[in-house]
């Protein structure tokens, strides 16, 4: 079995965030294609990718599929000059999990028997209200406590103001300040929101990356007084460990970074510097399942838990809770919701999700197989095919 094509999909679908998902279809000669995922978080963002997928598949025609480790090194070290994180890891990502999909497939096996086999049966996450429902009370007593009656026991919200003309995703200059009154909605908004979810659900903030030292300190110090915070994620921008360093000696919440880290090798510092509580790559963006895999063996040796990362669709949950099911050092998996029906048009199974856990599909490979004739109908800017 050779590889022939790498397609990259663009899809237009109301369950994305940001009106569209980015999969990954690795094509062979012998009539079988595996399937990944590599959505970021802006339209300029995801068509560069495009245009790595397309190239990679190029270097990738005539490779044996069941090369993952090799193939993983072949696109890395093509880049080297470029830059191996970033853009090279995303585009690594959604090969990688495609690979990993279709090396199921063929064995026909799930893809955690092929990582060794699962230490747990299903996988404990944490979710996110909807956007825009903390903004009257109303909604966010209904939201929050669907979530708590849904059976999740861990929530995350981002509870900081933008100013007006300041992009809500955080692409353009940020001088790194929130203002008083900024800052006390923020406060309020956290502290009603624990008062809704109750003391036993576990609450977790996320700055995006938005804040110059004092300010994430002065934020942090706030909302462990006002509601009992149970991590602060990436509290200053992920440029600067030393940055992180000065947030982690003066704030008493623990802190998770990792989303914008690439590759075991960013996590390192991170780790050897004792800087997080917490790590949460995210599997579509760090490297993927075989990037994922090493970055927790290498958290495990901290006996720091990981905490995978979720931004995108189906693909993504999937991958990341196939490597959790054989991880020791796991604690929770994201997801963007925490009713994952806006799903089932990408796939021909919904997702399984009770009473907060999701229970990871036991079909080979990822365990799913996407919707064909949604992409086909729902494909962007020429891609797909």
């Amino acid at each position: 079995m050779r590889i022939t094509q790498v397609v990259p999909w663009l899809v237009r679908t109301t369950a994305s965030f940001w009106g569209e998902y980015l999969f990954v279809e690795v094509r062979t000669d012998a009539g079988m294609s595996g399937w990944g995922e590599v959505t970021t978080t802006t339209p300029t963002a995801n068509r560069a990718v495009v245009t790595m997928l397309r190239q990679a598949g190029t270097l990738l025609h005539g490779e044996d599929p069941s090369g993952i480790e090799a193939i993983w090194h072949r696109i890395f070290r093509s880049f080297t000059y470029l830059g191996t994180r970033g853009a090279t890891s995303h585009a690594m990502s959604g090969i990688d999990i495609a690979l990993w999909d279709l090396r199921g497939k063929v064995l026909g096996l799930p893809v955690y028997e092929l990582l060794g086999g699962k230490l747990r049966d299903d996988v404990l996450l944490y979710t996110h209200p909807l956007g825009g429902s903390l903004r009257q009370d109303d909604d966010l007593v209904r939201e929050i406590r669907a979530i708590v009656e849904s059976g999740h026991t861990a929530l995350k919200i981002d509870p900081f103001p933008h100013r007006s003309g300041q992009s809500p995703a955080n692409d353009d200059f940020l001088d790194g300040n929130l203002d008083r009154e900024a800052e006390r909605e923020a406060i309020r908004l956290t502290a009603r929101v624990r008062q809704v979810a109750g003391d036993d659900v576990e609450l977790l903030i996320d700055a995006h990356g938005r804040f110059n030292v004092p300010t994430a300190v002065r934020l942090c110090r706030a909302l462990e007084d006002a509601a009992r915070i149970d991590w602060f994620e990436e509290p200053v921008p992920a440029e600067s460990v030393d940055a992180l360093a000065q947030v982690r000696e003066r704030v008493r919440a623990p802190i998770s970074v990792g989303e914008r880290l690439h590759t075991r090798w960013e996590f390192a510092p991170v780790l050897q510097r004792k800087l997080a509580d917490y790590v949460m790559p995210d599997v579509t963006w760090t490297g993927v399942i075989t990037e994922l895999r090493k970055v927790s063996a290498l958290a495990e040796t901290y006996y720091v838990p990981v905490s995978p990362h979720d931004a995108g669709g189906p693909l993504n949950v999937l991958a990341g809770a196939h490597v959790m099911l054989t991880v020791p050092n796991f604690y929770r998996l994201e997801t963007s919701r925490y009713n994952l029906s806006k799903y089932d048009e990408l796939i021909d199974e919904p997702l399984a999700v009770r009473g907060g856990r999701l229970h990871v599909p036991t079909r080979p490979g990822l365990g799913v197989e996407v919707n064909r004739e949604y992409l086909r109908a729902n494909a962007l800017d020429g891609t797909g095919g």
